[in-house]
């Protein structure tokens, strides 16, 4: 039998770090149930909410979940027709603030009390006697609700949040890998048929000392001969990101994607008039940085490919669907050694930009 029936913990999580990991693990250890409530009000880059509930379910999916910003808050609460007695409250609000909070995200949201708080901060003593007087009132019975202190000198997990999320590829042994890999920048080069994508992608990755994600759905249509249906296209698109997220894992600074499942909507709609939802929301994944080949050099047969004229259609599509999109995209055009040239020049302006700023 387990020390504690429900605990707590709660974080911003921005970006959950392995000091985080162990703070819920201590708690999981120690209860027979235990909910994570995460919320953040700025946000922070790479850290919505949606980002945090992916990493949470994937790390821990054991633990229930609570994750919000206001778009989250204001869903949950019209699906039960309540209205929060208070907006979310901002990181700078006052103590009480987020105390009262957290107490009727509990009752009305969670629907729970817990009887255990665990953090590795000074303010659990507090939370855990508010938490307390809270549960109490609303439920008409004395509640008790214990502060469990986790590591507070941070010696198991030496860790800043604010230092990993100014340098998460410096302090990436502090992250578990899935959630590193959120924190990779994704260069994604599309192109139609022989507009020199692939030895574009080759090159890039050679001079970033980059891996690359290869095209699924040239790997596809070799493994079964060229005989694709229309269900492959979703597992094709399925399989870009799976591996896109694999090596993303274990990643420099860097991802160079060859295609992405924006190629396989483009195959999907060409060539069966359709395009299955997932593979929609699968290829409106948005990279660091986006390169499209330009088809300015004479077509080249390898005995898979359509024709020239396939290619310009190919291509057109790109770019109309980018532009519908409001996709930021860089048109890479002449012989490779241009292209990749140019493609550095961009990324090497960017990053100047962002370390500028």
């Amino acid at each position: 039998m387990k020390a504690h029936r429900l605990g707590l913990v709660v974080g911003k999580f921005c970006p959950l770090h392995r000091g985080h990991m162990h703070l819920i693990q201590a708690a999981l250890d120690a209860c027979d149930e235990v909910l994570v409530l995460s919320y953040t009000k700025p946000a922070f880059p790479r850290c919505d909410a949606l980002q945090r509930e992916a990493w949470l379910a994937s790390l821990f999916p054991t633990a229930r979940r609570l994750v919000l910003d206001d778009a989250r808050l204001a869903q949950a609460c019209a699906r039960r027709g309540i209205a929060p007695p208070m907006p979310l409250p901002a990181n700078e609000a006052p103590e009480p603030a987020h105390r009262a909070f957290t107490a009727w995200l509990c009752w009305a949201l969670a629907d729970c009390t817990v009887d255990a708080v665990f953090t590795s901060e000074a303010y659990g003593d507090g939370l855990a006697a508010a938490l307390a007087a809270h549960f109490t009132d609303w439920s008409g019975r004395r509640m008790q609700v214990v502060h469990v202190s986790v590591d507070p000198a941070r010696r198991a997990v030496p860790v800043s949040g604010t230092q990993v999320r100014a340098d998460p590829q410096r302090h990436r042994h502090l992250l578990d890998p899935i959630v590193y890999a959120s924190f990779v920048d994704r260069i994604c080069i599309l192109g139609g048929e022989s507009s020199g994508k692939t030895t574009l992608g080759v090159a890039l990755a050679g001079a970033l000392g980059a891996a690359l994600v290869p095209e699924m759905g040239r790997l596809y249509w070799e493994a079964k001969g060229g005989r694709l249906v229309y269900e492959d296209m979703r597992a094709i698109a399925e399989a870009q990101v799976d591996e896109e997220e694999r090596l993303a894992r274990a990643a420099g600074r860097w991802l160079v994607c060859d295609g992405s499942a924006l190629t396989t909507a483009f195959y999907s709609e060409d060539g069966y008039g359709r395009v299955d939802p997932a593979v929609q929301a699968l290829a409106a994944r948005r990279y660091a940085f986006c390169f499209v080949c330009a088809p300015d050099f004479p077509f080249v047969q390898d005995g898979t490919r359509r024709d020239a004229a396939f290619r310009a259609r190919q291509h057109r599509w790109y770019l109309e669907r980018l532009a519908r999109d409001g996709v930021p995209h860089a048109l890479l055009e002449g012989p490779v050694e241009r292209r990749l040239a140019t493609a550095l020049a961009l990324l090497r302006r960017a990053g100047e930009g962002r370390a500028g700023a």
